[in-house]
């Protein structure tokens, strides 16, 4: 007999961890199909390092199929699902189109950058949700000092030394923090070069991580001023233009430099399903299936899933809950097929951490604030363990970045053109701690 399929959309936390965890328990039941739209799972959380130059693109991309034996997979962006047939249409990145057909489906597409009406933004800026953009940031950094150093005219060297970023939530404040560090490094190599480059964080929000624990705040805060970031809180861009910025508090900043991490919101594709919808997510019940289709499944960025801790409200987007309930939703199809019995989606945090760079972060494992370096060790451990391969490679590159003079070459890989703000790496989830 035919085994069943089970049809698995996105290889971000959740999906990937679905993969991972059905391989393990119903493998030997039903075939396993991974449709993503690159062949490797991004560990989102060291974006900020590939952009630094601490850590190779290469160690963060972890191979599907050199992880995930016995799962096969497809690499193609799904456009269309057939709920009442049970098939997932794809095109390849040749522009081939398939069907898959299925007996399980589990929806974890995450999410793109959310965007907002700011005139010129859409043209001007650059987002920091995949691969390409983090590669693109990097040499543009590079390139950005080495024209200022090259530029005759001291107004032109500020604004190329000047890079914005919008946003100071995980991301931002991790892309200005480990920014800061790259730029003094190309600064000190740059002996021509007579301005400091300058890095703005910029947030509409009272505090930097505003999610996050106040005393976590304060230490990212302190040690971002501490190292020349000019953190502005309560203020963000107004307009874009090709030459700088304009702020809501009215001021204006020459720069060439415009990094939006601003957040997040879910896939598009989720809309376009017609199903009950909470926020852009779907609406599922506390065993991560769809209503009204008990075959369907969705889980991380993709679902509003009831968060049992805080009746009435849904789970954030956060990795750790995708990386959860991917596991779980995997084991409630196994469940389906006679291993086990299914279970409600619960949770318990475990915490968070926060790269500064150097040897600053911010964590608090298990409700314990932590800085400087018990918050490193426990940051990067962190990262090791979640990380599903590359493990050697990266800590690697950490050992090589603490003891060596970092490179600072523009590789001209990734065009302008190539990641326009529209664009989005849908199997990405939105936070990563």
């Amino acid at each position: 007999m035919t085994k069943p399929r089970v049809v698995i959309v996105g290889a971000g936390f959740a999906g990937y961890h679905a993969a991972k965890t059905l391989r393990r328990l119903a493998g030997g039941r039903a075939e396993i199909v991974l449709l993503n739209s690159t062949d490797y799972f991004l560990y989102l959380p060291l974006l900020p390092e590939v952009a630094a130059g601490v850590v190779e693109p290469t160690r963060i991309s972890v191979p599907l199929t050199g992880t995930l034996p016995g799962v096969r997979v497809v690499v193609g962006e799904a456009d269309r699902v057939d709920l009442a047939n049970r098939w997932v249409g794809f095109t390849d990145p040749e522009g081939k189109r398939g069907q898959l057909a299925y007996d399980r489906l589990v929806l974890s597409v995450g999410s793109v950058n959310k965007l907002l009406p700011i005139p010129g933004v859409t043209e001007y800026a650059h987002g920091f949700r995949g691969l390409p953009e983090a590669v693109y940031l990097h040499d543009h950094v590079v390139r950005q000092i080495e024209l200022a150093e090259q530029a005759q005219d001291p107004a032109e060297q500020q604004a190329r030394a000047t890079f914005v970023v919008v946003g100071a939530g995980y991301t931002g404040t991790e892309v200005a923090a480990h920014g800061q560090l790259f730029t003094d490094a190309l600064r000190a190599q740059r002996p021509r070069l007579t301005v400091r480059p300058r890095w703005m964080l910029l947030d509409v929000a009272p505090r930097v991580l505003p999610e996050l624990d106040e005393r976590m705040s304060r230490t990212a805060d302190r040690v971002l001023r501490r190292r020349g970031v000019d953190v502005r809180m309560g203020t963000s861009v107004a307009e874009a233009t090709a030459d700088g910025v304009r702020l809501t508090d009215g001021g204006y900043v020459p720069t060439c430099t415009l990094a939006w991490c601003v957040g997040v919101r879910p896939d598009p594709f989720v809309a376009e399903l017609g199903l009950r919808t909470e926020k852009g997510r779907l609406v599922v019940d506390e065993y991560l299936t769809v209503p009204g289709f008990p075959e369907v499944y969705a889980c991380g960025d993709a679902a509003a899933a009831p968060d049992l801790a805080r009746p009435g409200q849904i789970c954030a987007m956060t990795a750790q809950h995708a990386q959860r309930q991917g596991k779980l939703a995997a084991q409630n199809i196994a469940a389906s097929y006679g291993h086990g019995r299914r279970r409600p989606y619960k949770h318990h945090d475990l915490g968070w951490v926060v790269d500064l760079g150097g040897k600053d972060a911010a964590a608090n494992p298990l409700k314990l604030s932590l800085s400087g370096l018990p918050a490193k060790a426990v940051t990067r451990g962190y990262h090791l363990l979640a990380m599903p391969g590359n493990r050697a490679r990266v800590s690697a590159d950490w050992v090589l970045d603490a003891a060596l003079t970092r490179p600072a070459t523009q590789l001209g890989l990734v065009p302008a053109n190539a990641v326009p703000l529209e664009s989005s790496s849908p199997e990405v989830p939105a936070r990563t701690r």
